[in-house]
């Protein structure tokens, strides 16, 4: 996001796009979030919140959310991974993985 970041002020924010899907056999409501930020050079950023973008989806088996967020990091490439805390209508909690995922501008990806 060229502009929001600032390369003098060592602050280079990237936009991303996540989908949720619910492939399993029961409903399951997203409750909250754990994020792992890293930068180039290994400083980390944990960032903890209910839901994503304001919403808690519910999600039927077969159902899907999609939503875009941003992050800023110091350096001009990084990776986030992290959790999502669900919860079935049957009440069993439990952590959805996100796998790694590179933050780099367009010119650095392939």
């Amino acid at each position: 996001m060229p502009d929001r970041s600032s390369a003098s002020g060592k602050q280079y924010a990237f936009a991303y796009t996540v989908n949720i899907a619910n492939q399993g056999t029961e409903t399951a409501q997203l409750k909250s979030r754990h994020w792992i930020i890293s930068d180039a050079f290994g400083a980390v950023q944990e960032v903890r919140g209910e839901g994503v973008v304001g919403a808690q989806p519910v999600l039927r088996p077969g159902e899907e959310f999609e939503y875009t967020s941003w992050c800023v990091i110091g350096t001009p490439s990084g990776s986030m991974r992290g959790t999502y805390q669900m919860v079935t209508t049957g009440g069993d909690r439990f952590d959805a993985q996100i796998a790694p995922f590179a933050l780099s501008p367009p010119q650095l990806l392939n």
